[in-house]
């Protein structure tokens, strides 16, 4: 037997020994990732053929490294349910790939199958979670943790093995369209959900990427993405390193501790060196100090853009593999790089380095063993049945209640409701960006949930006007529906819903074009205003003017500026784009059978000139202030209403002051609080600590969340929960840009958002 093939040997010899037995050639094909997986295969009523494209791409290279989006499907791909692969066939068309591998090249190395799968997998059946906007917006780990679990259990019966996610995207400016990927404005936050999205997608032990259950996790975009000058996708980061350290890295450091096997490089720039080719990002940062020894991977032809610096697809190649990239997506550059071999632009060892790490993970997966998928009998092999009830629970928990004049939950006696607004009837505009085309009946709108939850009820939908379109034709119909109901429900907002009319570049992001489009959100669609788009806001004010009791819901991808809204309307909702069960959610929420416990994970601005409004500003010693405008966002960070009343306070904490020798000897401190629920409906409640440096060596920040947790708590029930800190929760990034302990004086914060209030004094000496 082949030494390599041989898993009594570890994987490292096993690696070596089939290493050398490649050649250039071979080894450069193991570093692509050149093909749209969509274009490998033709459906034929029921059948499958392979493209002779794929076939042409395994001559060439004597194999695969990995193939990107087999399943995807979308306006994108150009793939429905006529053209496509769905759950069923998946692991059919997965089997063919493979099998034509092997029985085809000389080696017989296994193909990686990589997915899209931001918010539940971008494939036909597919489930579809809430944009990770909403997602953030739960403050639940461990529930995001058990979905994430499902999800990935769907992708590797499919086939596939490698699941993208946008977990370490920052959002700094919301006019960024794609605000909605990312968990919010706070690393804290992010990084707890990047711990669980790793865990749900790998499982918690070494051995689970074995598991025909678990799939690996490529986090992107690292890094700082969310920080683009003006809100622009891939525009340059204007950030120091310190900045950098504090919000931007926290994420890949916990998804990189919780064991990710893969990340994604930023199309942006830090400091005049893009992402793509920072050695000190992705070699001294990533591997060195982060500890991350898994696969880097490139954005969409993100290493042919190096081209601007370098003037060849040669020297991009080089560039980008010596800085750490390890694998191609799309891009003309890593196809060249044996002709850089050639030149002697490169040494073969960078090569060998970066195809041992493909090589590894190929291995870890047991590809070499079992590289075939059983295939399904029915549906319910792929898709768990209980994954729906966990995707409505994460909906239901993801909604956000900024306002309630005592008007929801809807009283049962309100008989006659006009649902108004373009979100009111709109199946995709509820799914976000990112999501393949949906079987028809198998998602519900707004307004088809609100007719199932309230049979009693005669509901008159209106759509009034569209996202950016600027007709008022819908006006007369929308404001007679208003007049003759009791109660007024407005769904306005944005939408990320791809139209199959776009046109779009090579990497996916939507381009405009000359066809009428109601997307104002999503990659490829930042704004430069964030009030709401076409005539919305007429619409509301028309609203406001009948004096009827009104229920906003707000269902977009990023924060807009909605002091309009929010002043026309008795209650409000942020929905963000809640997926799939998003409909049943937002009925359900709206007649009490779910109690709102969501909040925000990103400051809601009053006006656009207001930006940057996050919460974790510096604190520079006094009030800044504008003359003409108050600098407080509309809704702050951390904060969401409840159906109930929580009592939170702080009892005591365990030092008031502590050592530096103590802190790092692994001695902790604890913070003992209590919560009540003191109104008259279970609920759960998110108590939120947040962290404010006195005398630093450097300028700290207002607040810092260093820890959450959400607690159920039924009607009169009271328990005490305590936090523990220790030297991580209390170290800076000081003016060497060391992440070190210092003596200073802490000023830790309780509550239930931003604005916590309730504080006591640690003492570091």
């Amino acid at each position: 037997m082949t030494l390599f093939l041989d898993k009594s040997y570890p994987t490292k010899i096993r690696v070596e020994h089939l290493l050398k037995q490649m050649t250039l050639k071979e080894k450069v094909g193991q570093l692509n990732q050149h093909l749209y997986g969509w274009q490998c295969y033709k459906k034929y009523d029921s059948t499958f053929e392979l493209t002779n494209l794929f076939k042409n791409e395994v001559a060439k290279w004597g194999g695969i490294g990995a193939l990107y989006g087999l399943f995807r499907a979308d306006p994108w791909s150009k793939k429905t349910y006529k053209n496509g692969i769905n759950a069923l066939d998946s692991p059919k068309v997965a089997n063919k790939i493979q099998d034509y591998i092997e029985k085809h090249t000389r080696l017989k190395i296994p193909a990686l199958l990589s997915e899209e799968c931001p918010h539940g997998h971008q494939a036909l059946d597919g489930t579809v979670i809430p944009t990770n906007i909403g997602s953030g917006s739960t403050w639940n780990p461990e529930l995001m943790q058990d979905i994430y679990s499902d999800i990935a259990r769907e992708i590797r019966k499919r086939g596939a093995h490698l699941g993208l996610i946008s977990t370490l995207d920052i959002a700094r400016d919301p006019r960024w369209g794609r605000t909605e990927e990312s968990f919010g404005e706070d690393p804290c936050l992010a990084a707890k959900m990047t711990e669980a999205a790793v865990k749900g997608f790998q499982g918690t032990h070494s051995e689970s990427l074995s598991s025909m259950h678990q799939i690996g996790a490529v986090l992107k975009h690292f890094s700082a993405q969310g920080s683009g000058e003006g809100g622009i996708n891939a525009a340059p980061a204007s950030i120091g390193l310190r900045e950098l350290h504090d919000i931007h890295l926290p994420g890949m450091k916990a998804g990189s501790k919780a064991g990710a096997v893969g990340c994604m490089a930023a199309y942006n720039e830090i400091d005049g060196i893009p992402c793509h080719a920072s050695e000190y990002l992705l070699n001294d940062v990533l591997r060195k100090q982060l500890g991350f020894n898994g696969v880097v991977m490139a954005d969409g032809v993100a290493i042919d853009r190096l081209n601007i610096l370098t003037g060849s697809f040669e020297k991009s190649a080089t560039t980008a593999l010596k800085a750490g990239v390890d694998l191609s997506l799309w891009d003309t550059s890593f196809t060249r790089l044996e002709d850089a071999v050639k030149a002697h632009l490169l040494d073969e060892r960078v090569i060998d380095k970066a195809v041992s790490r493909i090589l590894t993970l190929k291995f870890e997966f047991g590809l070499f063993e079992s590289r075939y998928i059983d295939e399904p009998i029915s549906i319910e092999t792929v898709i768990h049945p209980k994954t729906k009830d966990k995707n409505l629970k994460v909906a239901e928990e993801s909604l956000v209640l900024l306002k309630n004049n005592d008007i929801l939950p809807l009283d049962s006696s309100i008989k006659n409701i006009a649902l108004i607004g373009p979100n009111a009837d709109s199946v995709y505009n509820l799914l976000g960006d990112y999501t393949a085309t949906q079987q028809d009946g198998k998602v519900k709108s707004i307004y088809e949930a609100l007719q199932i939850a309230n049979p009693k009820a005669t509901i008159t939908y209106s759509k009034g006007c569209g996202i950016l379109d600027q007709s008022k034709d819908g006006f007369t119909e929308a404001l007679a529906a208003a007049e003759a109901a009791d109660l007024v429900i407005l769904a306005v907002g944005g939408s990320s819903s791809r139209d199959f009319n776009l046109t779009f570049d090579k990497n996916g992001a939507a381009l405009p074009n000359d066809q009428p489009v109601d997307m104002d959100c999503g990659e490829g669609m930042d704004v430069a205003d964030l009030r709401l788009g076409g005539v919305q806001e007429e619409l509301i004010e028309a609203i406001k003017k009948l004096n009827k009791p009104t229920v906003g819901l707000l269902v977009q991808g990023r924060p807009y500026a909605v002091e309009g809204l929010s002043t026309a309307c008795d209650a409000l909702l942020c929905c963000w784009y809640p997926g799939a069960e998003g409909g049943e959610a937002i009925a359900r929420t709206l007649l009490g059978h779910n109690v709102p416990s969501g909040k925000l994970p990103i400051s809601i601005p009053r006006s656009t000139s207001q930006l940057p409004v996050y919460y974790n500003k510096k604190d520079l010693g006094q009030q800044l202030h504008y003359h003409d405008i108050t600098t407080s966002p509309l809704y702050p960070f951390g904060y969401g209403l409840s159906y109930t009343t929580f009592k939170l306070r702080i009892d005591e904490i365990s030092n008031e002051s502590i050592s530096i020798r103590e802190l790092e000897q692994g001695n902790k401190v604890f913070i003992k609080t209590s919560i009540e629920n003191i109104g008259k409906v279970s609920g759960s409640e998110v108590i939120q600590l947040y962290r404010h440096d006195q005398q630093s060596s450097i300028t700290p920040r207002i607040k810092e969340l260093k820890a959450f947790k959400k607690i159920f708590l039924k009607p009169s029930e009271k328990i005490t929960y305590t936090f523990t800190l220790d030297k991580e929760d209390m170290c800076t990034w000081n003016k060497d840009l060391a992440y070190v302990l210092e003596p200073k004086v802490i000023q830790w914060y309780v509550g239930n958002s931003s604005l916590a209030s309730q504080s006591v004094l640690l003492t570091i000496y």
